[in-house]
């Protein structure tokens, strides 16, 4: 992804930018789904766009929003599972894998258990949660987690490191 120099932008110019980027991201979200899922990828990405539209915020640039929009899927998913396996033993459970860091190839991730661990991090240290989401959901690299958290990219590499071994430890539990 290229490093955008311009100013705040709205989410109404920014989508355009980045608009394919986000219908591959949720198309690999969504390729691991049962074939009766409700949710398809086009719907993922509007669903997410229509979030970050509400925020009524300005963002700097098109990785920034792109992390933000990536994120807001996170939250469409969550939902989405949590709606759907109310009650249900395993209902969260979508077959996807995030990163080989933390899922091993082919198993599935649990969206509540992800949400759930996530949120806990972010309440211990939200610059190592916001690494985690950006890594994870946005699939952003070093540089542009360092440019947008305005850390170093050894700063990234090293809460990374933490993060990868914290989110195995939490997710295996």
């Amino acid at each position: 992804m290229e490093r955008d120099a311009s100013a705040r932008r709205s989410p109404a110019e920014l989508l355009p930018l980045v608009y394919g980027e986000l219908r591959r991201l949720a198309a690999a979200y969504m390729r691991g789904e049962r074939g009766s899922h409700t949710l398809q990828s086009t719907a993922l990405v509007h669903e997410a766009y229509l979030r970050l539209a509400k925020h009524r915020a300005a963002w700097n640039g098109k990785t920034h929003f792109f992390a933000m929009a990536a994120i807001e899927m996170r939250h469409v998913l969550v939902d989405h599972a949590r709606a759907r396996g109310a009650g249900k033993r395993g209902g969260g459970v979508c077959a996807i894998t995030l990163d080989e860091a933390i899922a091993a190839p082919e198993e599935p991730v649990d969206w509540i258990a992800m949400d759930e661990a996530l949120t806990k991090l972010s309440r211990r240290n939200a610059r190592h949660a916001a690494v985690a989401q950006y890594r994870l959901f946005a699939g952003m690299t070093e540089a542009e987690m360092a440019e947008i958290l305005e850390v170093s990219e050894r700063t990234v590499r090293e809460d990374w490191r933490f993060v990868r071994a914290w989110l195995r430890k939490e997710m295996s539990a």
